[in-house]
């Protein structure tokens, strides 16, 4: 059986409250099935240092969907030549999954610079984007498009390397990543 899955992509560094609204607000669309939370390996944007290791990322992500079955991780970039690029990615899954209707969830931040993307063109030809709001970011790219549809969902200025300071200056997080996130991440000394 086909199914509308959204790809959500991210570092997930941690996974935080402003990441699950986003997936939720997303599969209480009609036209979705499941939000996949793809973990990224390695950004080729952002620097690796910060970043934590991928399967203790999974781990996170994991433990913040627990008990939600229309939202799950996914380590389908694990197995992906790093860095790993979105066309490279949603052209396996594709070929992986060729029933299922895949649909690009991404910030407002990121459509942004979407034409610096490997093959955006290809991506926007074949693919439908969900584009979420992000603070500081009000643009008109792509506002008519066909294929663009914004999503509706609360500004939350939450960002994981907020939270990635907090941890590091011992502050709590709580409230900011679900309960198990926190535990988890005190539990490990993760971040610190």
């Amino acid at each position: 059986m086909s199914k509308k899955i959204g790809l959500f992509f991210g570092s997930f560094n941690p996974i935080h409250v402003g990441h699950l609204i986003i997936a939720e607000t997303v599969v209480n669309l009609e036209e979705i099935d499941q939000v996949w939370m793809v973990i990224s390996p390695q950004n080729p944007f952002k620097k690796k240092q910060t970043l934590l290791n991928q399967y203790d990322r999974l781990h996170l992500v994991n433990l913040a969907v627990e008990g939600n079955d229309r939202i799950k991780a996914s380590t389908i970039e694990f197995k992906l030549p790093i860095p790993s690029y979105t066309i490279d990615t949603l052209t396996y899954l594709r070929e992986k999954y060729p029933d299922n209707h895949f649909y690009l969830i991404m910030g407002e931040d990121n459509l942004k610079h979407f034409h610096k993307w490997k093959n955006y063109e290809k991506i926007l030809e074949q693919y439908q984007l969900i584009v979420y709001p992000r603070p500081g970011y009000e643009n008109e790219l792509y506002k008519d498009h066909p294929k663009v549809q914004r999503l509706y969902v609360p500004k939350i200025e939450i960002s994981a390397t907020y939270i990635r300071e907090l941890q590091k200056k011992g502050k709590s997080i709580r409230y900011m990543v679900s309960e198990t996130v926190s535990d988890y991440i005190d539990k490990m000394n993760l971040y610190r």
